[in-house]
Parts: C-alpha cells; sequence; structure tokens
C-alpha cells in the first residue's frame, strides 16, 4: 500500500536534488523499487513516455507518477518538479525588483570575494596535505596557468590533470 506522503516526498527529494530531465531517475528508481512501488518496466516505459512527449524531458516524472499510482501518483509528480522550480523563480523575482539598487553590486561584489577566501581556504587546506608531493604541485600548477588563459575548457583541464595523474601515479 502506498503512502501518499511518503510517494509525494519521495518525488520532491528526487526533483530537489536532480538539475532536470533524467537525473531524478536514480533516486526514484532507488526509493520506489525498494518500497515495492514500482517495477521495473514502469521505469522503461515512462522514460519512452517522456521521450516521444513534447517538452521538457523531465516530465517523464508524471508518466512514472501515473504508471505506478494512477492520476493521484501523476498530480503529486507534476507537483514535486513543479514546487522545485518555484524558489528559482521568487529569487529571480525578488532580485528583479532590487537589482537597480545603489547598494545590490557592493553587496554582489562582497559575496563574490567572500567565496573566493573561501575557496582559497579549502585550496590551503589540502595543499597542506602530507601526501601532496612534487608531482601534485606539478599537476596543480599546470592546471592553474592553463585556467588563467581561459583559453582551456575546464572540463579539458579536469581531463588532462586526470591523465597526467594517471601517468606520474602509476
Amino acid at each position: 500500500m502506498i503512502d501518499p506522503l511518503l510517494y509525494f516526498l519521495l518525488f520532491l527529494k528526487a526533483s530537489l536534488f536532480s538539475s532536470g530531465g533524467l537525473s531524478n531517475l536514480p533516486s526514484l528508481h532507488q526509493d520506489l523499487i525498494a518500497r515495492g512501488w514500482a517495477q521495473e518496466s514502469a521505469f522503461g516505459e515512462s522514460i519512452a513516455i517522456g521521450q516521444l512527449s513534447p517538452g521538457p524531458n523531465g516530465l517523464w516524472v508524471i508518466s512514472l507518477g501515473y504508471l505506478t499510482y494512477g492520476v493521484p501518483g501523476a498530480l503529486m509528480a507534476l507537483l514535486a518538479i513543479t514546487l522545485t522550480a518555484l524558489p528559482v523563480l521568487l529569487v529571480s523575482a525578488g532580485y528583479g525588483m532590487i537589482e537597480r539598487q545603489r547598494w545590490v553590486p557592493g553587496f554582489m561584489r562582497g559575496i563574490s570575494l567572500a567565496v573566493v577566501g573561501i575557496l582559497l581556504t579549502v585550496v590551503w587546506s589540502i595543499i597542506r596535505q602530507p601526501d601532496i608531493d612534487w608531482r601534485g604541485w606539478i599537476i596543480a600548477g599546470v592546471a592553474a596557468l592553463l585556467g588563467a588563459t581561459k583559453k582551456v575548457n575546464l572540463i579539458g583541464i579536469l581531463i588532462l590533470a586526470g591523465i597526467a595523474g594517471y601517468f606520474l601515479y602509476r
């Protein structure tokens, strides 16, 4: 027997901690299968329906809700994926109202500098680890130089660092 509140909360959790599309699939799969509230076939069917349907890929969860709990399940899935976007819209609307205020640029610059300070603190704590040797310093230095040029994509830097780490540490 499906607990409607828990069912809704599982869909809400999956939507809150996903980035859209099929990224909420692992969470929903684990939670619904573990409770016996869904069959493997329901996931395949709902993904197929979501891919064939017009609109965003993330709407596949509505089909999953319908296939696992009928119309109430579809409505709960729709509500869960809609509620997760609401805070973003509220923040955006709020920022739209205050972005022209004189204090906002300074405030945002202060937050940006605080983020840089926190990042430097994390970098310093990683660099001070005793297992960082000359090879680690070389990888970190080259990655920093490549990042400073802004000509190499961040993903490319990470891939190159991974390859260098593989060859230097095997």
